[in-house]
């Protein structure tokens, strides 16, 4: 995403420790340099295979006329909270998150209660709740002409140091995807608390890891209860700082949370470890190669082999993506059809639910889908760095 300069945000950790907060502060920025790398690979076929909308709950949202890819109809505008939530099917046709689930397959946890009491009716844009006692803001963005009988999946998109919600939603493309892929997507702002926007070091005490986790909660909840949500189909995804805490909700909520997608993120050092859940879940793990660095203080590569190997080792699906671009976005290739650009890293937390097997992915039997770039490979090792000019970036 965007680079910043952070001459002024390094002056002051210099002058209050550098030893150890430079290094978490590296962690956490978002410049990079660009590099060159070597032939990429070619993608396999789309996997998974389409399937319908789950049943209309009670209440929940509608929005306009007419109705999308998934589902039509028609409807005015009602904002209610109501007490269920779709568990069924719901999301792109042709995606996982469309098919029912198999019987006796897993099912996600309840939703806990809101610690704030009762849900405020939530609007598109700018959201305010109460979590933990706290006063807490995101952005809500749902896509154009949701109805009722939808039941979407929800995306919660965490953004990186020197950004904010507003520029994941504009450089994301989120509104663009939403209304193409048919999800919800949740941008949260920051506490404002710290000087690396979210929790991921070793420094952070557990009580406030579990603050943050609990945010993601209440969020889920009122979120989910008011647009009927698809709950086999709740991802996280974030990037750089976002995605370090990424990596520590996944594995805390893997109880919720069905996938999730790590863009220049990691674990290891000064990073917290990988949580080790006992549900297995699949992953998209994606770097900028030996480059993407800040000051070259911190490796993202590390962090992400990292992260890798702790995946492998307990048995999860996950993808390996290097772009080879240093710091800084995925170079993605702009889609043929003017689709969302990012489409294509939103496609693998659309075609992983949660109750898909532990360990499973229809890219196994399938290979990745065509529009999965190049550069990307199944498991640790799979991924050959992509060639080519660089966007640039810089810390």
């Amino acid at each position: 995403m965007k680079a910043t300069s952070l001459t002024p945000f390094v002056n002051s950790v210099m002058v209050k420790s550098f030893a150890l907060a430079a290094i978490v502060m590296v962690a956490a920025c978002d410049g990079g340099e660009s590099s060159t790398g070597e032939t990429g690979g070619k993608g396999g076929e789309t996997g998974g295979s389409g399937g319908s909308g789950g049943s209309p709950g009670t209440g929940g949202m509608s929005t306009g006329m007419g109705g999308s890819s998934t589902t039509s109809g028609s409807g005015g505008t009602t904002n209610s909270t109501t007490t269920t939530s779709g568990s069924g099917a719901g999301g792109p046709v042709g995606s996982m998150c469309a098919k029912e689930p198999p019987a006796g397959s897993a099912v996600p946890d309840p939703l806990p209660d809101y610690t704030g009491g009762a849900c405020p009716t939530l609007v598109e844009g700018e959201n305010t709740i109460t979590s933990k006692g706290n006063t807490r803001k995101f952005i809500l963005v749902l896509p154009k002409d949701l109805t009722v009988a939808e039941h979407p999946p929800i995306l919660f998109l965490w953004h990186w140091l020197g950004g904010s919600a507003e520029d994941f939603l504009e450089e994301g493309q989120i509104q663009q995807a939403a209304d193409e892929q048919r999800f919800v997507a949740v941008v949260p702002r920051s506490k404002g608390d710290g000087q690396f926007q979210w929790p991921f070091d070793t420094t952070q005490s557990e009580a406030r890891m579990e603050e943050e986790y609990t945010f993601f909660d209440d969020m889920l909840t009122c979120t989910a209860k008011q647009v009927e949500a698809n709950l086999n189909c709740v991802g996280s995804a974030g990037v750089s700082a976002g995605a370090l805490f990424t990596d520590q909700l996944a594995a805390h909520r893997a109880n919720r949370i069905s996938s999730f997608i790590s863009l220049s993120g990691g674990t290891g050092g000064v990073i917290r470890p990988w949580g080790k859940p006992e549900k297995k879940l699949p992953g998209l793990v994606l770097w900028g190669g030996p480059t993407d660095t800040c000051l070259g203080l911190l490796s993202f590569e590390t962090l992400s082999k990292t992260l890798e190997s702790d995946l492998t080792s307990e048995g999860n699906f996950f993808v390996e993506c290097i772009h080879n671009c240093g710091h800084s976005a995925p170079p993605l290739d702009p889609a043929a059809d003017g689709s969302s650009i990012f489409g294509s890293l939103w496609g693998f937390f659309l075609d992983h639910p949660y109750w898909l097997k532990d360990g499973e992915s229809p890219y196994q039997m399938n290979g990745l889908p065509a529009n999965m770039p190049e550069w990307c490979g199944i498991g640790k090792g799979s991924a050959t760095p992509r060639v080519g000019p660089c966007n640039g970036g810089g810390c």
